[in-house]
């Protein structure tokens, strides 16, 4: 099935009457021949009915789980996006869904997929999204004393503002040099004079004056060729 059959039998699949259950769309991701899939949107509240579908072996037969992740949309609260694929047809589907930010939690995908364990606990540490029943969500890959979803884009990386940034030199700059332009910091990472624990410590950056540019040299005029030069 291609991409476009793939969406279009999983939306006639969750097709219904009740407009209370929300719509479920289809488009097509890019990539190209080989690389492009269905991309299914679903309400939240029809998210474990939809992947139910995808697996369903008289559907689309989509029996292996791939992996599940999200993204932090900000006001528009998070998408969590599955990938499913069929050993047997060759095809894949992405289900999407919306969580609200305010309450992040959509139904876990792990008794139709046990292998979808992971990626929830994950997940759910990254960016704070709850995975109703799931059956062991605890912390999968930071110390039990961490707080805070690194993956969010309002969380503040606490080592860029505590010590500099350990890249590149600005260009110009060198080892020598006597100035430095103020470094520029990363999107999302505030002044470390307002935040962090050198707050209020920080001493504004020095603009360093432009030296004067010296007079250029006289050049002496140039002498006309003579006679046995052109010769």
């Amino acid at each position: 099935m291609t991409p476009e059959e793939v969406g279009e039998r999983l939306v006639h699949l969750m097709a219904t009457d009740d407009p209370e259950k929300g719509t479920v769309t289809a488009e097509v991701s890019g990539g190209g021949p080989g690389h492009a899939r269905a991309v299914v949107d679903v309400p939240v509240a029809r998210w474990w009915f939809a992947a139910e579908a995808a697996r369903d072996a008289g559907a689309l037969g989509c029996d292996f789980f791939d992996w599940l992740s999200a993204v932090d949309e900000l006001d528009g609260g998070f998408s969590v996006i599955a990938h499913l694929w069929s050993t047997r047809r060759r095809h894949g589907v992405l289900l999407r869904t919306r969580v609200s930010r305010e309450e992040p939690e959509v139904e876990s995908l792990v008794d139709l997929y046990p292998g979808a364990a992971w990626h929830e606990r994950e997940t759910f540490e990254m960016f704070g999204i709850t995975f109703a029943r799931h059956p062991d969500l605890r912390p999968l890959l930071l110390p039990p004393e961490f707080e805070g979803h690194p993956l969010r884009k309002d969380f503040v990386l606490a080592a860029r503002v505590a010590k500099p940034w350990p890249g590149a030199k600005e260009p110009g700059e060198s080892e020598g040099g006597t100035s430095k332009r103020a470094p520029i910091r990363p999107p999302g990472v505030p002044d470390p004079n307002e935040w962090g624990p050198l707050k209020g410590q920080v001493a504004p950056p020095e603009t360093p004056a432009r030296p004067a540019r010296g007079e250029r040299p006289v050049r002496p005029p140039r002498q006309p060729r003579t006679e046995e030069e052109t010769s």
